[in-house]
């Protein structure tokens, strides 16, 4: 049985990452990785419990423009957020 890791498991070329998840000591570093694993064009459907104001600096510090950041739903307890690569 062969694996493909750039199997797009929907068809806009975007990627689930549920943040609640993952460990809070390694979310940013999985986020960063996550990102950094996008070809242009492809997103990145983020999921979180909280609103990640902080992160969102760090994002913008790191990529600048090259990543658009669009928030899908911003609800107490539910944060859904696209992150595409340009």
């Amino acid at each position: 049985m062969s694996h493909n890791c750039a199997n797009i498991i929907s068809p806009d070329m975007s990627y689930p990452f549920d943040a609640r998840g993952v460990a809070k000591r390694f979310r940013h570093a999985a986020i960063f990785g996550a990102l950094d694993s996008l070809h242009p064009g492809e997103s990145m459907r983020f999921v979180n419990d909280h609103d990640p104001l902080p992160l969102l600096a760090q994002l913008t510090e790191r990529y600048g423009d090259t990543v658009e950041i669009s928030y899908v739903a911003r609800e107490p307890g539910q944060i859904v957020i696209d992150f595409s690569r340009k």
